[in-house]
């Protein structure tokens, strides 16, 4: 059997390495259209923040560690650019523009997910950058070290906007901030986003909300050499990066007439098939049935990649294998303070049809007696009629980040607000109050409920 892969990050290559190793038998190959496989894309923010270290350390495993310790036959600089479900081939052209055509029995896409680029005037200009692929980071770190950058221009607020503000805070570069929308973290309750935004206004990045991006400008034989002009502003920049989302990358699969679903990913089952025989799809670029609301959702994160690949891999050697889904769990750190969420926003539940009974409250990261202590802020969802636990967000300066995990298991339970009220959680003075903080948050939405 030839197993066909087409994409070599995450999700192609933890398929291509779990199937060779449940079938040493297996034929597979990777097609990847650029030169890098398997690297750490969420560790690029944090990588950029430190000059001596080479973007590089963020490979996990090299083309040829796979090629020859695996024997898969990875093949790099191969972009697919059509798949033929009828005769079960893809084709495609290499870096040196010859053409390729390969047979599949079995096929996974992998394509993953883009950054956005406005189509604007001016978002193509030299010094205009986003950040997904480990090449792009490549370029900002060469574009920084190269330009002794001094101010940068983020057009965006969301994760990987205010992860990078952080990391050029760090190396001494002045950061402004701009984005459409007037909330700050909308599916957070405001007087949460409120901690998250002082914190960035405390480390002195200047922000600009309910600003839209008309156009940006470069200015020939001047410093700083870019002008983003907004509606009631403009901002001037050595570098600009662009950062409002990510879009999967599905025109290969919808050319080749496979369903989407949510956001334009490819639709798939639980066992990650899609409308076509024999093909699959897995990471960025496929859907995800949310584990609270039972609707299809699309949330790229890493950890749903490798997990899916897994899961292709082993429905592709005869080990049938379903996916539950995703509770979207994920969490970021902005400057001093943790932020993180599971489940579904008020906004969310209400769309999926419950009843929406929400609770914020303040409590301490430690025992009240032991020194070090800060607040945590937890935010916590359930439905009134059942009782459901529908989603919690926390932010704090510490004890927020491993502390979410909890309540995400409750979610993939489907527990109730007071079965996980009376869930035996550990503590310790170092490391929390008698009451946990979700407890605590629990114990208050029973009173509502």
């Amino acid at each position: 059997m030839k197993f066909v892969i087409i994409g070599g990050d995450a999700a192609g290559m933890s398929a291509a390495s779990r199937a060779r190793r449940l079938d040493p038998q297996i034929e597979v190959m990777v097609l990847e259209q650029t030169l890098d496989v398997s690297y750490s894309a969420c560790g690029m923010p944090y990588n950029i923040a430190d000059a001596k270290r080479s973007i590089e350390d963020l490979v996990v495993r090299r083309a040829e560690v796979f090629r020859q310790k695996q024997g898969i036959d990875l093949r790099t600089g191969r972009c697919v650019e059509r798949i033929d479900p009828a005769s079960g081939t893809v084709s495609g052209s290499d870096t040196n523009g010859q053409p390729f055509q390969e047979a599949y029995d079995q096929l996974l896409i992998a394509t993953g997910a883009a950054a956005l680029r406005p189509d604007l005037p001016g978002f193509s200009l030299p010094g205009v950058m986003v950040l997904k692929s480990l090449d792009q980071g490549r370029r900002i770190k060469t574009f920084l070290k190269e330009r002794s950058v001094r101010q940068v221009v983020i057009i965006g607020m969301g994760y990987v906007a205010l992860e990078m503000a952080e990391s050029l805070r760090a190396l001494g570069i002045g950061v402004a901030m701009v984005k459409p929308r007037p909330a700050f973290l909308p599916w957070m309750p405001e007087e949460m986003a409120r901690l998250v935004l002082d914190e960035v206004h405390a480390n002195d990045v200047r922000t600009h909300a309910g600003q839209a991006v008309t156009s940006i400008e470069m200015t020939a034989g001047t410093r700083p050499s870019l002008t983003v002009h907004c509606e009631q502003t403009d901002l001037a920049a050595d570098m600009v990066l662009v950062a409002v989302g990510v879009s999967p990358n599905s025109a290969l699969a919808a050319a080749a007439g496979l369903e989407l679903s949510v956001g334009r990913s490819i639709a798939v089952d639980r066992r990650m098939r899609t409308s076509a025989a024999n093909i699959y799809a897995a990471g960025d670029c496929a859907d995800a049935y949310h584990v609270v609301s039972g609707r299809k959702t699309w949330i790229p994160l890493a950890l749903r990649a490798n997990r899916a690949g897994w899961a292709v891999a082993d429905n592709v050697c005869g080990k049938l294998t379903e996916l539950q889904g995703v509770a979207g769990t994920a969490v970021f750190r902005v400057f001093g303070l943790q932020v993180a969420r599971t489940g579904l926003t008020e906004r969310e539940a209400r769309t999926c049809g419950f009843e929406p009974v929400p609770v914020v409250i303040k409590t301490r990261s430690r025992a009240h007696a032991h020194p070090g202590a800060s607040d945590i802020w937890v935010h916590m969802l359930a439905d009134k009629p059942s009782g459901r636990l529908l989603g919690v967000q926390m932010v704090g300066r510490e004890g927020v980040a491993h502390r979410i995990n909890a309540p995400a298991v409750a979610l993939h339970n489907g527990m109730t607000v007071e079965q996980y009220a009376q869930c035996d959680l550990a503590y310790a003075p170092p490391f929390g109050p008698t009451w946990d903080p979700t407890l605590t948050a629990a114990n208050q939405i029973l009173k509502k409920l």
